[in-house]
């Protein structure tokens, strides 16, 4: 369903995340559900993360691109940039979604930019501008994620 490429993330997070022996680029590969649907994350850091999906294969019965697929867009893009600003000691749970559904798109690649609206210590809320080849509002989400602390391996 297109290509993927590797996530961008900044140096320092790199580092940060395979000082804990995680290849972070390896882990942003917009898990299962993304890589059924075509998601590919472009770009990614705590104050923007930009991602793409194709509409093909993602259509509701009318042929235009289903509202779910922009949802999993949308809490896909938000939970990464949620997590990135939690760092290495929290995970993102997503915990409230909505979403606007401005117009449709029928063919072509829509893209996702989720920008910070809250960056605080138990909580991250991202807004979410999809948009189609034609830089046409299609969707606007909003996502508030959870930062708990991520668990401990076990020490032995």
């Amino acid at each position: 369903m297109g290509e993927h490429t590797a996530p961008l993330f900044p140096q320092e997070v790199i580092d940060e995340y395979a000082a804990l022996g995680v290849d972070l680029p390896a882990l942003f590969s917009a898990g299962h559900l993304g890589e059924r649907m075509g998601v590919t994350i472009v770009e990614a850091a705590a104050d923007r993360v930009v991602g793409t999906m194709p509409v093909e294969g993602n259509t509701q019965p009318y042929g235009l691109l289903h509202g779910g697929a922009s949802a999993v867009l949308a809490e896909t893009l938000g939970s990464v940039g949620s997590m990135l600003h939690g760092g290495a000691s929290k995970i993102a749970v997503g915990v409230d979604l909505n979403c606007t559904h401005h117009r449709g798109a029928r063919n072509g690649l829509v893209t996702g930019v989720a920008t910070p609206v809250h960056r605080g210590r138990s909580t991250a809320t991202y807004e979410i501008v999809i948009t189609d080849e034609q830089d046409k509002r299609v969707c606007t989400a909003r996502l508030t994620c959870l930062l708990r602390d991520a668990p401990r391996p076990d020490a032995d």
